[in-house]
């Protein structure tokens, strides 16, 4: 990614500054997000998160949007601090805009991997202090090898190939073996689900973790809130539509709950 087309550079060079460390007052909880998962199935990658925004044992907001696209073919889940993954998420959506207006192409997939890494280890002071750690998953379509891919990161920005799956967020540890097992032993591995049965699955794994998480929302039907579920294939991010999960949740998976 050259310098003329680096849009974090730029807002750096004009004074802005991400990652700077605060300070927690004693006993004050953080909002974080919690769980989102992503896999690989059959016509590309399925990313999804629950809804839930906690503070310590405090339910902040059933409502939270975790699943943010950043462009046509990249989304980034977040888990963590939303103030600070938001942030992230405009910086990079901005960045990936001006390399577009600038180079007139498109910022290659490795590009956009170093784009986020960069913001998260630019965060390294903030996430240490307990101020704002991001633990996000990113999953987009590299079009130079034709396939939809998934990356995992820790609070350091270091940067991890899910080749099948990757989970972050407090509910990741319930389902992480959930996963495994189905990829392993299930009746066909992830990768070789319809839309439909992926689908089935993410709801199945986030109604799981919200079973034994409590900083995982669950699906609230009185509400009519549902995680956020995206694809990414050739042809681009599409979202799951709140009346396709309500069905398909009714009919596959609260009868098992």
């Amino acid at each position: 990614m050259g310098m003329q087309g680096d849009f974090y550079q730029v807002l750096k060079e004009q004074g802005y500054a991400f990652g700077i460390a605060g300070q927690a007052k004693v006993g004050q909880d953080l909002i974080t997000a919690t769980t989102i998962l992503a896999f690989k199935y059959r016509d590309g990658v399925l990313i999804a998160g629950d809804r839930r925004a906690t503070a310590g044992n405090m339910v902040m907001y059933d409502r939270t949007d975790k699943v943010l696209e950043i462009d046509r073919y990249s989304v980034m889940a977040i888990a963590g601090v939303p103030a600070t993954a938001y942030e992230m998420a405009r910086v990079l959506e901005h960045s990936f805009k001006y390399y577009r207006r600038t180079q007139l192409q498109e910022l290659s997939f490795e590009g956009k991997l170093r784009a986020l890494s960069k913001l998260l280890k630019d965060n390294v002071p903030a996430a240490l202090a307990g101020t704002g750690a991001v633990v996000p998953i990113f999953a987009g379509y590299d079009a130079g090898q034709e396939s939809a891919k998934i990356y995992f990161y820790d609070i350091l920005g270091a940067e991890f190939e899910g080749v099948e799956y990757a989970v972050s967020g407090s509910g990741s540890p319930t389902i992480r073996g959930i996963v495994h097992y189905l990829n392993t032993w299930g009746e066909q591995p992830l990768n070789a689900l319809s839309e439909e049965e992926a689908t089935v699955q993410a709801l199945r794994l986030l109604t799981s973790a919200a079973e034994f998480d409590s900083a995982t929302g669950g699906v609230n039907r009185d509400a009519g809130l549902y995680p956020v579920i995206k694809f990414i294939t050739a042809d681009g991010v599409r979202t799951m539509p709140d009346h396709q999960l309500r069905s398909l949740f009714e009919s596959k998976v609260c009868r098992a709950t």
